[in-house]
């Protein structure tokens, strides 16, 4: 017999899913205009040549994304309704980019320090706007869609995104061929702007109804006292986070696949083309493939294959003998991302009943965000100090051990949780 609120929420169920992918869409094409792993570097070298510097960008994002998520789990636990949270803390994560366009017309004037100085800023401000928006918002996606559909969702909305961030990183290139400075770069995040707001807007069109059952403590109580409760009573957590920490050491070689192919076997700019499309592809395939399994399966089982994946991905890198192996590496890097990323979060909300879920979601990221900043570090230290085949073979061993824990020591949540 359902309650109340679960009827309501199935009653919208196809209008929350219809906002909400609208609104990964819409965000994933503002992130194309955008990037962070090409369009903002970019900017940040027109003003520095430190690669230092460069590097900090997606370093920065990441950091503040997974960082404050486990402080803001007590707060979050308490709330009832998730959705003013989301879309009031979300503007902090969305506003910084009409600041990187500012930024970017007035260099002339500032100066390229001041430029760097602003836009370094902003990116603390865009981080830290999208960790404290997380936490609540994996909390009300988790309330409004049901546990039965949730791989499905994350999946599908991953996947949307994924298509329209390629669609629109391709005419950021042609805007920043097409246009001259400060043009070129303020045109981007112009419609990056316009982007996210149309995503808030498709955001702020679900309907979450109040929760009125949930039981809420009179004594609020410190996130790290309900962070210690779950992490000493839930082994079978503790192991699902050993492997989320593993698995960010054990994929520290693909960021040096496309370096590697460069260097070793002359890649051309057509095959490099060639190669980022056949990861955006499987990604996009993956996203929405291992989603819709993981709901059927359980998607313990999803991890697995991910995890799979990842060994035979730096396994074929460390015997590749040309060119032609990296479609098959990039074909698996795909699929462990999405087992890492998707599967990982999907799995995550699973712990837990309703008011405890936002310290799971917290301990999951929080705690995963050093080895996040971390590994890529190690491993880059690790290849200018021994070579890219000692990274690759570390990536693959310790891939191993990540598959060995996920099949012997973690339990599907859905099936052991009370």
């Amino acid at each position: 017999m359902l309650s109340p609120l679960e009827q309501n929420i199935r009653k919208n169920l196809r209008h929350n899913v219809a906002a909400n992918l609208w609104d990964g869409g819409l965000f994933g094409a503002a992130l194309g205009f955008a990037s962070f792993s090409t369009i903002l570097p970019l900017f940040v070298a027109s003003m520095t040549d430190s690669a230092t510097l460069i590097g900090l960008v997606p370093a920065i994002h990441s950091a503040g994304w997974l960082f404050p998520q486990l402080f803001t789990a007590s707060y979050v636990s308490r709330l009832r309704q998730y959705k003013r949270t989301v879309l009031m803390m979300t503007i902090h994560e969305r506003v910084p980019f009409l600041g990187f366009a500012v930024v970017a017309l007035a260099l002339p004037s500032i100066g390229l320090n001041a430029g760097l100085v602003l836009t370094m800023l902003l990116l603390t401000w865009q981080g830290l706007g999208g960790g404290f928006t997380a936490n609540a918002w994996t909390s009300m996606i988790s309330k409004i869609i049901p546990p039965e559909s949730r791989g499905t969702f994350f999946g599908a909305q991953a996947g949307l995104a994924n298509l329209f961030i390629s669609l629109s990183a391709v005419g950021a290139g042609y805007l920043l061929d097409y246009f001259d400075a400060p043009w070129d770069f303020a045109a981007c995040f112009f419609l990056a702007s316009f982007f996210f707001t149309l995503s808030w807007f498709a955001l702020a069109a679900t309907r979450e109804p109040e929760d009125t059952e949930k039981i809420v403590p009179e004594e609020k109580t410190h996130f790290w006292e309900d962070a210690k409760k779950v992490l000493r009573r839930d082994a079978n957590f503790n192991w699902f986070l050993s492997a989320r920490i593993l698995s960010q050491f054990a994929t520290m070689g693909f960021s040096f696949y496309i370096i590697y192919a460069l260097r070793e076997f002359n890649m051309t700019e057509v095959i490099a083309g060639y190669l980022t499309a056949t990861l955006t592809v499987s990604q996009t395939i993956a996203n929405i493939g291992m989603g819709w399994i993981g709901d059927r399966i359980g998607h313990r089982a999803m991890l697995i294959l991910g995890a799979s994946a990842a060994f035979l991905s730096a396994l074929l890198a460390w015997n590749a003998s040309s060119i032609a192996w990296f479609y098959p590496i990039y074909i698996l890097t795909g699929m462990a991302n999405v087992s890492i990323w998707t599967i990982g979060m999907t799995m995550t909300v699973d712990f837990g009943a309703e008011t405890e879920r936002p310290i799971y979601i917290g301990l999951s990221q929080t705690l995963t965000a050093p080895a996040t900043i971390a590994a890529p570090i190690i491993g880059g230290w690790i290849a200018d100090s021994a070579g890219f085949i000692p990274t690759f073979a570390i990536s693959t061993i310790l891939s191993l051990a990540m598959v060995g824990i996920l099949v012997f020591l973690v339990k599907d949540p859905r099936k052991t949780r009370p």
